[in-house]
């Protein structure tokens, strides 16, 4: 069997890519997949889903009890009841089968799963490791998961040790839908466990799935079932699906087993006794001859492959203090700690300087008594795009599923840092004191939500924060961007940040504070304004009545940088708050800043920076809890040529001018705060976008120290610096984060030279 396997088309190929290449090698169409079988539905519709997306099965893989005798094992992991026949699987499909008996047994039961000795997902590792050593160009391995963290979350686990990509294109599915679709793709699969009220042994042990589909559907009304089984209330056997070419598998006896009696809710299962196939082609059926299963036993002992990480000591041994490191530092007296950080000895090498910053980053957290698993969430700012698999690889060096209990979500732009001396990489990184988050990290390719096969999640929930990943318009199961330009572009985000959203069970369209909207160059004037068009319409919902369900709009931001990944003409970044159901009935509703203090903003430019045009000051709080507020600045002197080039050159902005307008915005921006009802103590992050093209990051930095140690200011930047500075565990705001871009402004065609982001959490 070793031979015949090795004679494939796969033979001559190398050893699978390693997983640090880019996502766009990893998930490409046609890769060569091991189908993970249970001889249920699920699996053979997940099959069938690999085949639509371009993809190719070249075997299958099952695992089953250690004794023939026995039908189920009590296994978190694997469905068993039918392996008997599961062996036909390979003479119907013409694949090779790889079998193993489950050795291991359900020993770690959290969600989260590492390599535990004597586990039952140990036996799934040896399998696929087994089916790689025949298959080296394998590449992906497909699952019926539907609902399950455990059982995705696991074979996750498996997929990312062998360098494999998971793919589970049922993931998240609609059940009622889904199950439609499996019938009406020619799926037949009887029952052969039952485990629910409303399903009776006896009756519906071994009835085909399309006569089923009615009751089931009447029992999701009635008691509130899954109708694809995903609570366990049944499990199917297919015995002829598109798949199988070449013969179908006729049941002939059977028995019925109780394994409880229960009035309400019997469980029992069907125990095949006698099956035969029966020939699908004319020549097959002609030559009378029904080849031998293709099997292969994989029957290696069990044990655990820990795979390397990297000590500690490797993290922490580098000291912050006169590295070349810039740093800005942020430590919120409720436990937030957000760190910014660059390397000031800049020779271009991204992966270079990112290896060092994201050391003196884990400095500053070491010293705070935190590590790499209190954080929320990493902005990447590159200089160059081109570069981001190399620093990707780097990254990944650091930042690990071990190491972090749940990795970060993060945002990767590229800014013009070189143009601005700031380096290759800038990185800004929020974390929280307390562990008290929950990640959403799913690195199965599916129909769900993009992927996040490398070290970051898809969303971070923190308190009453929920941080998501910048989101592309990438369509979900093949990780390609979708086509027709900026609208589809948005319109595939917005759908993928919604899903995310949604198994947080919230809304981004009532939930959002802000939207962070990153524009490509790639992106002209007309396309930028129908991905505002699109976000408009996206964000006004209506509920049945016509009226809009939502109270207060987000903020809205629109950044202009060079690139960003996959060559995307946009990147969506949603910033959520959500109290949960305990707090909802007493939670002091969004709103918006008012009027007054808006006025008063505005008379403070006419009064202190007559040279600047206040364009906006936008807030968006929930009183006491938290505040986002994006405050933009413009310029008289400021005239647009059609290239939308600006005009205005670094000289033409003075000093003095400029200092009064900062003077001017930190008043404002504690004046929200205020009205907020919250304080500087509260602010977790203050950044400030600015147009490198016409500010110089040495005036900007200059202006912002002046600013800073000014005294004598009513409400003053240095004032609330110095209520930090004598209490324990509070660290004063040394600056701004400072992050050049090439254009910005509250609406697509807006453009403004600065804008303050300032978020506070009670």
């Amino acid at each position: 069997i070793t031979a015949m396997l090795r004679q494939g088309p796969l033979s001559q190929a190398g050893a699978f890519p390693a997983r640090s290449l880019c996502l766009s090698v990893l998930c490409s169409a046609n890769m060569k997949v091991v189908a993970l079988i249970s001889g249920g539905k699920d699996s053979s519709y997940a099959m069938m889903r690999c085949l639509d997306y371009g993809h190719e099965i070249v075997a299958l893989a099952n695992l089953r009890p250690c004794d023939d005798s026995v039908d189920e094992l009590d296994s978190f992991m694997y469905q068993t009841v039918g392996h008997h026949i599961i062996i036909a699987y390979s003479q119907c499909m013409g694949l090779p089968l790889f079998r193993r008996r489950i050795q291991g047994r359900s020993s770690t039961q959290e969600l989260r799963y590492t390599c535990t000795e004597g586990d039952e997902v140990e036996d799934l590792f040896v399998l696929l490791k087994e089916v790689q050593k025949h298959f080296p160009m394998l590449g992906g391995v497909s699952s019926g998961a539907i609902a399950s963290n455990y059982q995705r979350m696991r074979v996750e686990n498996v997929c990312s040790r062998l360098g494999l990509v998971s793919l589970a294109f049922l993931w998240k599915q609609e059940q009622t839908s889904l199950l439609q679709q499996m019938i009406v793709s020619g799926i037949h699969a009887i029952l052969i466990k039952v485990a629910a009220i409303g399903l009776d042994p006896q009756k519906h042990l071994g009835k085909d799935l399309v006569v089923l589909q009615p009751h089931l559907a009447q029992l999701k009304v009635l008691y509130g079932i899954n109708v694809c089984g995903e609570g366990g209330e049944y499990e199917t056997f297919t015995l002829d699906c598109p798949l199988f070419k070449n013969f179908r598998i006729l049941l002939d006896e059977f028995t019925i087993a109780l394994h409880s009696p229960d009035s309400i809710a019997p469980v029992g299962v069907l125990h095949p006794v006698k099956f035969h196939l029966i020939p699908k082609s004319q020549e097959s059926y002609e030559s009378h001859i029904i080849p031998d299963p293709w099997v292969l036993e994989v029957e290696e002992s069990l044990h655990c492959e820990v795979p390397t990480a990297r000590h500690e000591n490797a993290l922490i041994c580098l000291p912050v203090a006169g590295t070349g490191h810039h740093l800005n530092v942020i430590k919120q007296q409720h436990g937030f700690v957000t760190i910014g950080c660059r390397h000031e000895i800049c020779n271009g090498d991204a992966d270079f300087e990112l290896d060092l910053t994201l050391k003196a980053i884990r400095t500053v957290l070491h010293r705070e008594g935190l590590g790499w698993e209190h954080v929320l969430y990493i902005h990447l700012y590159l200089d160059d795009m081109a570069t981001f698999v190399k620093a990707n690889h780097t990254y990944m060096q650091h930042i690990t599923e071990n190491v972090c209990e749940g990795v970060p979500s993060r945002s990767t732009i590229e800014v013009p840092l070189t143009k601005s001396d700031l380096g290759a990489v800038m990185v800004e990184v929020i974390a929280a004191r307390d562990k008290n988050k929950k990640v959403l990290h799913v690195q199965s390719i599916s129909c769900w939500a993009p992927s996040c096969i490398g070290p970051y999640s898809q969303a971070t929930m923190h308190n009453c924060m929920l941080y998501m990943a910048g989101q592309l318009g990438l369509d979900p199961p093949t990780m390609d961007l979708v086509l027709g330009g900026a609208g589809p572009e948005m319109e595939q985000a917005l759908l993928n940040c919604e899903s995310i959203a949604q198994a947080f069970s919230i809304s981004v369209s009532s939930c959002a504070v802000s939207i962070l909207v990153y524009c490509s160059s790639l992106a002209g004037i007309l396309e930028r304004q129908e991905m505002e068009k699109k976000l408009a319409e996206f964000l006004v919902q209506a509920d049945e009545t016509g009226a809009s369900i939502i109270d207060v709009q987000p903020l809205i931001l629109y950044v202009q940088v060079p690139a960003l990944p996959k060559g995307a003409l946009l990147e969506v970044e949603p910033l959520l708050y959500f109290p949960g159901i305990d707090e909802s009935l007493k939670r002091d509703s969004p709103t918006s800043i008012s009027v007054a203090t808006e006025e008063l903003v505005a008379d403070l430019f006419l009064k202190e920076a007559s040279e600047w045009i206040f364009s906006s000051c936008e807030g968006y709080s929930v009183k006491g809890k938290c505040c986002r507020a994006f405050l933009s600045l413009g310029h008289k002197s400021i005239n647009q040529c059609p290239g939308n080039h600006f005009m205005m050159n670094k000289s033409s902005v003075g000093s003095n001018s400029l200092s009064l307008a900062l003077r001017s915005s930190l008043k404002a921006l504690f004046k929200v705060l205020e009205e907020a009802c919250l304080c500087c103590e509260d602010i977790v992050a203050f950044r400030i976008f600015f147009v490198a093209e016409v500010i110089s990051m040495n005036t900007l930095v200059e202006v912002l120290d002046c600013v800073s140690h000014k005294s004598g200011v009513s409400s003053s930047f240095s004032e609330q610096q110095e209520m930090f500075t004598n209490r324990p565990h509070m660290l004063r705001i040394s600056q701004p984060f400072c992050i050049p871009v090439l254009d910005l402004g509250h609406t697509s065609n807006k453009h403004d030279l600065i804008t303050f982001d300032l978020l506070a959490l009670g």
